[in-house]
């Protein structure tokens, strides 16, 4: 069977048109899960710091994985990591209470969520390593830096 001339110089094109064309594709597609798992992280970590404030203001212990001598402040850090969806380690934390930053668990204190009656502000400074180089590009260092927070009045405890 004899193939037209045009035919001819055509067998290959979509090969060649596909090369050029996937790369971008996949970097735009690679681009928008990236941006997804920004905003679910940003929001995974706003529910969890907000039920950890629900949890601050009641005053309880239980929830601090020690068996004896319970902590306050370690209790609500454990109702933030069981509410962040598996987020909280991912984002390294840094966690202010009315107005005082944490850095590390040695800062911690036995009254740091305050008295009933007091306002409590809890917020966290996160930080998420970007994978995608082409989305890191657009951030410095190739982190995105969010804070979510949460105020609330401490009940009659």
């Amino acid at each position: 069977m004899n193939v037209p001339a045009f035919l001819r110089r055509q067998r290959g094109s979509a090969v060649v048109e596909m090369a050029i064309v996937a790369p971008v594709a996949f970097l735009l597609l690679i681009g928008v899960i990236e941006y997804s798992i920004l905003f679910y992280t940003t929001l995974a970590m706003q529910y969890a710091v907000r039920e950890g404030a629900r949890y601050a203001i009641t005053g309880r212990t239980d929830k601090d994985p020690a068996t004896s001598n319970q902590q306050r402040y370690l209790a609500v850090i454990q109702a933030i990591k069981s509410n962040s969806m598996g987020m909280y380690d991912s984002v390294n934390p840094v966690i202010s209470v009315n107005g005082t930053s944490y850095a590390s668990s040695s800062a911690y204190s036995a009254t740091m969520f305050g008295n009933a009656g007091d306002i409590v502000v809890l917020r966290l400074d996160c930080t998420w390593k970007l994978a995608t180089p082409i989305v890191a590009a657009f951030f410095p260092n190739g982190e995105y830096k969010f804070t979510v927070a949460a105020t609330m009045q401490n009940e009659a405890f």
